[in-house]
């Protein structure tokens, strides 16, 4: 297994995440609030101590209506309420944040966090690298080569290509099509109707993939599943939705990101940036030091 090893983190599940947990009683020296920023700082201040890493970028998401699957597929996250205000005041501190800590700044606006985050992977896994993509998110598992990892930082866990099997019955080369066949509800894809979780992986455990389920799709009635024949009718109905699905649920592998084997080294934090932004942010003496730590 490669020594090289990248951190891909996914920014904006975090900042979410501490927008939800921290109070709500963090204000900057204008009186904003800051909550979600003071959160985001602690996640990335320990993950940087635990793994002390060599390579590590952050995506962030610039793109919930201008991405390109909204341009194919306009109803795409129709679902998600944009970031109030005060969190999107938020997500621009946090970006400054990462910056000052000297860590490499992925963000688009055609395409979203999976999609720089899959482009890096596939890039550096050119040069040797292997990665660790640290998100929960389920839509990862398509990333995962053999020795690549998916970490739930806030569950800690940990896992290969064969958890991804063991989460949701298929293999990472089949997970863009499950999605499509079975939905993603988080992303407003509504998938083929009478297709749920458990049928859309016995089919492609029998099939192997969505272009074979599609092409032998006469077949479907013969097999032990429930509800068999009426699932055969729902494919043919739903021929051309399943491949629009996919084109939604596959991550790019060709965003714009830095194809140098370099492209994300760490070389420690800008001491001078992170005083004045924990000046700005108030931060208070415990974050201070680890930030001065990771100067």
């Amino acid at each position: 297994m490669s020594t090289l090893a990248a951190h891909l983190v996914d920014g904006s599940l975090y900042v979410f995440r501490a927008w939800h947990s921290m109070p709500d009683e963090f204000t900057d020296t204008e009186g904003h609030p800051v909550n979600a920023v003071h959160g985001f700082t602690r996640f990335l201040c320990e993950l940087l101590e635990r793994t002390k890493p060599e390579h590590i970028a952050v995506a962030f998401d610039a793109s919930l209506t201008t991405s390109f699957r909204n341009a194919i597929y306009p109803a795409y996250k129709a679902n998600r309420e944009l970031p109030p205000p005060d969190l999107e005041h938020q997500f621009v501190l946090c970006r400054e944040i990462t910056a000052a800590l000297g860590l490499v700044t992925l963000i688009d606006h055609s395409y979203e966090a999976d999609d720089l985050i899959g482009s890096s992977l596939w890039s550096l896994r050119g040069h040797g690298f292997r990665s660790v993509i640290v998100s929960a998110d389920k839509d990862f598992g398509q990333l995962l080569g053999e020795h690549d990892e998916q970490w739930d930082y806030a569950r800690n866990l940990r896992w290969g290509p064969a958890g991804v099997h063991e989460r949701l019955g298929v293999h990472p080369h089949q997970v863009a099509d499950y999605l499509a066949l079975c939905g993603d509800a988080v992303d407003n894809i509504p998938g083929v109707p009478g297709i749920g979780a458990k049928t859309a992986a016995a089919l492609l455990a029998h099939f192997g993939s969505l272009d074979a389920l599609l092409e032998r799709v006469d077949e479907v009635p013969f097999l032990r599943i429930r509800g068999a024949a009426s699932c055969a009718q729902k494919l043919r109905e739903h021929k051309d939705a399943a491949l629009l699905y996919r084109r939604l649920t596959r991550i790019a592998l060709d965003a714009p990101v830095s194809m140098a084997a370099d492209a994300l080294a760490w070389n420690g934090a800008n001491a001078a940036a992170l005083d004045d932004l924990s000046e700005r942010l108030r931060f208070g003496p415990l974050t201070r030091q680890r930030l001065k730590a990771l100067a």
